[in-house]
């Protein structure tokens, strides 16, 4: 698979120090006894570590609904505190527009403590919570209060590491997680990247412990999938904008239209490889 082969060929660790709140997961996974301080990675890629450019303000200033779909093939990387890198391909996302949009928590254009984030500059972190639970991560775009939510990521790297994230994070005792399960969904994600309210408001362009870097090979139009948003049935008209995109084909999405992805196929779009 020459995409799966090229893909983390270039990308590479990007030197950074950072203190940062450590939850009780991120300690356990810097005293497990017998850890291996090196990453485990993808069985479909080869790492090589030189020095690798990091997606800057000028990417992140974008319309929403660009931002949402250039988010897609680009690369999430996260520092654990212990100094290893969880590293994942961004495969599914949702636009949520501002101040026009009633699924979006900057309805009417009203800015709260809660979603100060997403009236900051472009690139900006806005981390909610919730049931009282589980977080979700979004990134400020162009617009305002307008932002992008990080629906699922294809991991690359640190997978034990996301697997212990995980494991932490649940308080029944589950069967080992499936590669493929560890980030299919914003909270997973978030989970899975040891992401929660600590990083509210924080920068991608200049954080230390979480940032971007480029992908290979963009998907190109017929790659991409745009569907109707999740969990937001309520909300009218909304609920039914095309505004979540995802990598048609890949299998760590974490709800497929089987129905546009058919129409797509009439039209003659191979999905990607």
């Amino acid at each position: 698979m020459p995409r799966k082969r090229k893909l983390l060929a270039q990308l590479n660790a990007l030197q950074s120090n950072t203190s940062l709140p450590q939850t009780d997961a991120l300690l356990k996974l810097n005293t497990t006894p017998g850890a291996d301080p090196s990453p485990k990675s993808s069985k479909y890629f080869v790492i090589e570590k030189k020095n690798s450019p990091q997606l800057q303000a000028d990417f992140f200033n974008q319309p929403c609904v660009n931002l949402a779909k250039s988010f897609l093939g680009q690369i999430l990387v996260r520092k654990l505190p212990d100094g290893r890198e969880l590293w994942g391909r961004i495969v599914e996302t949702e636009a949520y527009l501002g101040g026009e949009d009633e699924a979006s928590h900057s309805k009417g254009g009203k800015q709260t403590q809660r979603n100060t984030a997403m009236f900051m500059k472009p690139g900006t972190l806005y981390v909610y919570q919730i049931y009282g639970i589980y977080f979700c991560m979004n990134v400020s775009s162009q617009g305002e209060g307008a932002a992008v939510l990080l629906r699922s990521l294809e991991p690359l790297q640190g997978l034990d590491a996301m697997r212990e994230l995980r494991r932490a994070s649940r308080k029944a005792p589950t069967k080992l997680l499936k590669d493929w399960q560890l980030c299919n969904g914003p909270s997973k994600l978030c989970q899975a990247f040891g992401i929660d309210k600590a990083f509210d408001q924080r920068d991608l362009t200049q954080d230390a412990a979480i940032w971007m870097v480029p992908g290979q090979d963009p998907p190109g139009e017929q790659d991409v999938v745009a569907t109707t948003r999740i969990g937001i049935g309520s909300r009218g008209e909304w609920a039914q904008k095309p505004l979540r995109f995802y990598l048609r084909g890949n299998k760590f999405v974490s709800v497929v239209d089987k129905k546009i992805e058919r129409e797509m196929a009439a039209r003659g779009y191979s999905p990607c490889s």
